[in-house]
């Protein structure tokens, strides 16, 4: 059964900056739970672009992951080809204006490659989606008034 997770937060950084990051796998543990983070093949027409794979480290979890759709300053958006006991693992980042800022909705959906374990792995990435996408606003808002200064 596909299980569906949702995370949020709002950074008073630019969506050019806050792409720029989801972008960039080298900037991922400066604000994600993650302990490594990089490129792992490039894509068939820019380094990190679509078709791309980037590989991270969490603890003794290891996984890859593929770029499939980059809409700039908008949209980024994932699937997951390795590590996970998961199936088809879409993530989308979204970015939209709000006054004040930008709302990062992070979105993914997956199913359990082990039958009836939907609700841990549903609870477990729910709150690692949670942590990134706190990491990812606040890191941005720092990196912001750094700039201004």
């Amino acid at each position: 059964m596909m299980q569906r997770i949702a995370a949020e937060a709002v950074t008073r950084a630019p969506a050019t900056l806050v792409f720029g990051l989801l972008k960039d796998p080298l900037t991922w543990t400066a604000w994600s739970p993650m302990d490594k983070s990089g490129p792992d093949k490039p894509g068939p027409d820019e380094p990190n672009g679509v078709g791309s794979t980037r590989a991270f480290t969490k603890g003794r979890v290891s996984g890859i992951d593929r770029v499939v759709e980059l809409v700039p300053n908008r949209r980024f958006s994932y699937v997951h080809v390795q590590g996970l006991p998961v199936r088809d693992y879409r993530g989308d980042v979204d970015l939209e204006d709000i006054r004040g800022g930008i709302r990062i909705t992070w979105q993914a959906t997956f199913k359990p490659k082990v039958p009836g374990t939907g609700w841990l792995m549903r609870r477990g990435l729910r709150k690692l989606l949670q942590q990134m996408v706190d990491g990812l606003a606040s890191y941005a808002t720092v990196r912001q008034s750094r700039q201004l200064r």
